[in-house]
């Protein structure tokens, strides 16, 4: 089935694509959730008349990433864990940690797009990449200190 794209569905496409899918999942989530509308003549016509709209919309959500992208590399965050005498950590340093320190901060991220490069273990200092569009990318720098 061929539907339209009405937003960016990660690892599908953007915003204004044609693109092909399984007919129960254009039916069954993509349409209801508004992600996307059917491909037919109809629309298809409507979507030329809707391009400008989605490229101002599409320029919109880009220069909103932009922003909170900005934001994000400004910040330092700071997470107080136990350790052992070699400063190796008791547990680790997860992405769902960094998201609730980030909303502490009033920036709303999920945490499926924090990307961690490899798991935290040890006291020091590290950075995460946040995608936060497909063509924007944050870098969030975060120290593990020792918990008192």
């Amino acid at each position: 089935m061929k539907v339209i794209l009405k937003e960016n569905v990660e690892n599908l496409g953007h915003i204004g694509d044609v693109v092909k899918v399984a007919p129960g999942y254009a039916r069954n989530y993509l349409v209801p959730k508004g992600f996307a509308i059917e491909a037919t003549e109809k629309n298809a016509k409507a979507l030329e008349h809707a391009k400008r709209h989605l490229e101002y919309k599409k320029g919109k959500v880009l220069e909103g990433a932009k922003l909170l992208a900005g934001k994000i590399e400004a910040i330092t965050l700071t997470l107080a864990h136990q350790a052992g005498s070699d400063d190796r950590l008791f547990g680790s340093v997860t992405n769902m940690e960094l998201a609730e320190q980030l909303k502490e901060k009033g920036i709303e991220i999920d945490r499926k797009r924090i990307i961690l490069a490899e798991p935290v273990k040890h006291l020091g200092e590290f950075t995460a990449t946040v995608k936060l569009h497909p063509e924007v990318a944050a870098t969030l720098k975060f120290a593990v200190t020792r918990a008192e």
